[in-house]
């Protein structure tokens, strides 16, 4: 039986093998956060929830996937991205940080 396909925790879509995908550390390595707990996300949810947050405000208040969800531009973004297939992967603008 093959494994499972892994459930994106900011979009809920599914990231198939060979979808453009990434680790994020919910605590970032340079605020404690080496070596702790991971999650797999698409790459462009993990480029948005950098465009948006600073490392210092993911380590204060955004260390949880449902942290990261209740953002307000996070939860608009993630409603809009889950209406695209898995494998979606624009270019990211730059920094959002401040909008």
């Amino acid at each position: 039986m093959a494994d499972p396909v892994p459930i994106c925790p900011l979009c809920h879509r599914p990231i198939p093998p060979g979808a453009p995908q990434s680790r994020h550390h919910l605590v970032p390595r340079l605020k404690g956060g080496k070596g702790g707990p991971t999650v797999l996300l698409h790459q462009v949810c993990h480029k948005e929830i950098h465009a948006t947050l600073t490392e210092a405000e993911l380590a204060r208040g955004y260390a949880t996937p449902e942290a990261l969800r209740a953002h307000p531009h996070l939860a608009k973004f993630a409603a809009w991205v889950a209406k695209r297939p898995p494998e979606f992967n624009p270019r990211t603008p730059g920094n959002r940080r401040g909008r």
